[in-house]
């Protein structure tokens, strides 16, 4: 097994084309700062860069998954104002940057649920594409209880993840949730003793890794998102027309058949740092200040 590198405050292992990165503030029961989020939002660049990573898990250090953001400073760590000042970007709100970096992935990330899940810690599992969970995790949005909203675009991402009743339910009153009910809400895909969790990710990972052409998972995990917010299925009509005719006629298209007939495992020669197609990508970027594209 390859060695833990990365930030001290999130570690990052690459085995068979798997990179699990681990929060890793286990005595603050892996608290959200600054920090935190740099971490990862680099270890996911470097991920996307990175043709050997297949797929990526997210988990925590010890028995918390990420108690949400770290406040030893009290109430003055949201007085984001005040610290601001003029600067509209430092307006920015943390957990969001983190939050869009997730969408953007071209690399599929599942999340192992291995605690606790508060807060940021909740609100980052949303832009994550498969959510596992041990039966010793709890998950709460507890925004309205100190005063705040909901952050890390959740509310883009929770509504469609468990449907708006249950979304503003969970907002609302921002209440622990028992795995058991985010399990039967959609919030997570399955439950697992403890002991099992992580080696239930890593099989769904390396199932990913090594059956599915990189591209093809790329290009596909674009789509299914991006659609979430596609007013008419005439969109998807569009991009999976012109997807389909340019991936029809690649290299994969061709090993992907051929080792269906051969009855072997496919070896998919396209490199998603490479050899994605010229309609990629085909929406128009969003950035943070609409006046920016003026």
């Amino acid at each position: 097994m390859a060695a833990d590198t990365g930030s001290a405050v999130v570690l990052s292992d690459l085995t068979e084309g798997i990179l699990t990165l681990t929060l890793n503030r286990p005595d603050k029961l892996n608290a959200f700062t600054a920090e935190m989020r740099e971490a990862m939002v680099a270890c996911l660049d470097r991920a996307d860069r990175d043709d050997a990573v297949r797929a990526v898990i997210v988990t925590g250090a010890g028995r918390g998954f990420c108690a949400g953001a770290d406040m030893s400073a009290g109430a003055s760590r949201f007085d984001v104002a005040s610290r601001a000042g003029a600067d509209a970007e430092a307006l920015r709100d943390s957990g969001g940057r983190l939050a869009l970096r997730l969408f953007d992935c071209v690399k599929p990330v599942i999340a192992a649920v291995n605690g606790a899940a508060v807060g940021v810690g909740a609100t980052m599992l949303l832009p994550m594409d498969i959510r596992l969970a041990s039966t010793t995790a709890r998950f709460a949005f507890p925004f309205t209880r100190r005063g705040l909203v909901p952050e890390a675009c959740s509310s883009w991402f929770l509504p469609r993840a468990v449907g708006m009743q249950r979304a503003m339910e969970w907002v609302a009153t921002g209440r622990l949730i028992p795995a058991e009910e985010a399990l039967g809400s959609g919030l997570v895909r399955s439950l697992h003793d403890p002991e099992d969790l992580l080696p239930a990710a890593r099989a769904l990972a390396r199932e990913i890794a090594q059956a599915a052409s990189p591209v093809s998972v790329a290009l596909a995990r674009q789509m299914l998102w991006r659609m979430l917010g596609a007013d008419h299925p005439m969109e998807a009509h569009r991009v999976e027309s012109r997807l389909l005719a340019e991936r029809g006629r690649s290299p994969d298209v061709k090993e992907g058949v051929t080792s269906f007939f051969e009855k072997r495992p496919p070896a998919f020669p396209g490199r998603v740092s490479a050899d994605l197609p010229a309609a990629y990508p085909w929406w128009r970027a969003r950035p943070y200040r609409e006046e920016e594209t003026e």
